[in-house]
């Protein structure tokens, strides 16, 4: 098969790098999901291997989320980290992430995955200081730890909508990246957030497999989809605005 080529002649520094980076490290997990495999990276592409398309399946669906399982278990070494030999930040999709670890994950969310895509949403316009108020009295509560649980840090894909969740004639490949630690209700809730294949079997089949869920993780569901819905505000406009708040509003 032909390998794969992805180039972005202007990519910002480091790029590709991290997002090779985030692969090898989701790849690293035995039993683990599959990710695709990473056959070169340059200052303005990355290579990875072709991966034949498949019709999905219950039962790839089934054992993709009981291989995500083993994949978030592997662990991070706190909240915030970026992959493993990786030093710096990141980026989810076009916008910036930081990736500096913390020890506790309300703090870390708020801290870095809310409150800096609320800001820019404000200063774009896309948010009213109503809004942002809103937010930051949510993030207040996410800082005095309101919301965290005794969960290790996760080892995430980071970016798991259905585009990065690939079906092959072999069961589900991920790509693209966003890898960090973080909570296991993250890479879930990103996944529901636009639909994807199967994703009751997906989900059913991860919650029997995890020894980690809280009892109430179907709850928590939008209040982890509120920084990706602030990233999409953020690059793509106040279309998302709704969702974001509603989001906010769930936890007022």
């Amino acid at each position: 098969m032909t390998p794969f080529t992805k180039r972005r002649p202007l990519a910002p520094a480091g790029f590709f790098d991290v997002e090779a980076a985030g692969l090898r490290w989701l790849a690293a997990v035995p039993d683990g999901a599959r990710v695709a495999q990473v056959l070169e990276v340059t200052a303005s592409s990355i290579t990875l291997q072709d991966i034949a398309n498949a019709a999905p399946t219950p039962v790839a669906a089934e054992a993709f989320g009981a291989a995500l399982v083993c994949t978030h278990d592997a662990g991070a070494a706190a909240f915030g980290s970026g992959p493993d030999g990786w030093s710096g930040d990141g980026y989810i999709g076009d916008a910036p992430l930081s990736l500096r670890p913390q020890p506790r994950w309300g703090e870390f969310y708020a801290e870095q995955r809310v409150l800096p895509y609320a800001r820019a949403a404000l200063d774009a316009g896309d948010l009213t200081s109503a809004d942002l108020g809103a937010i930051e009295q949510l993030c207040r509560r996410l800082t005095d730890g309101e919301f965290d649980d005794g969960a290790p840090p996760a080892r995430l894909h980071g970016d798991l909508w259905s585009g990065n969740v690939l079906y092959s004639p072999d069961g589900v490949v991920l790509i693209d990246p966003a890898a960090q630690g973080g909570h296991r209700i993250t890479d879930l809730a990103m996944l529901s957030l636009f639909g994807a294949p199967h994703l009751g079997v997906v989900l059913e089949a991860y919650e029997s497999a995890s020894r980690w869920l809280p009892a109430d993780w179907r709850g928590l569901v939008p209040l982890h989809q509120l920084h990706p819905l602030l990233v999409h505000l953020v690059l793509f406009g106040s279309s998302y605005r709704a969702q974001a708040m509603a989001a906010v509003r769930r936890y007022s």
